[in-house]
């Protein structure tokens, strides 16, 4: 096996056991997590709440709690402003969604696009 099979597995293997961490340790065992990416269109600080709207049009409103992990931000919504690109990993109950991990990607998105 060459060095770069070898490095590219090694990394593989680094980013699932980082994202099924990261599931595990968010979320309670009988709670499916979802994913959704796109611009912030609200923050609402007081209530803890997102309106996002998602690549394909749709709006979800996810709210926050103090166990929703932040990466990206300055953490519990400080910084997010109406037009940031977020990755956010969620939980749906009864119809009310509760995000888990939340993620700044914008400067992402800003880098692979320059």
């Amino acid at each position: 096996m060459q060095i770069r099979d070898r490095r590219s597995v090694v990394l593989g293997l680094i980013a699932l056991a980082t994202v099924t961490g990261f599931t595990h340790a968010s979320a309670q065992d009988d709670d499916v997590v979802h994913i959704v990416s796109g611009v912030v269109k609200h923050v609402e600080m007081g209530s803890k709440k997102l309106i996002v709207k998602s690549d394909d049009g749709v709006e979800h409103t996810i709210k926050w709690t103090g166990k929703t992990t932040w990466r990206g931000t300055k953490g519990s919504g400080q910084g997010i402003e109406e037009g940031s690109k977020l990755s956010i990993r969620y939980t749906e109950k009864a119809g009310e969604k509760t995000a888990v991990g939340v993620r700044d990607i914008s400067k992402v998105t800003k880098k692979a696009l320059e």
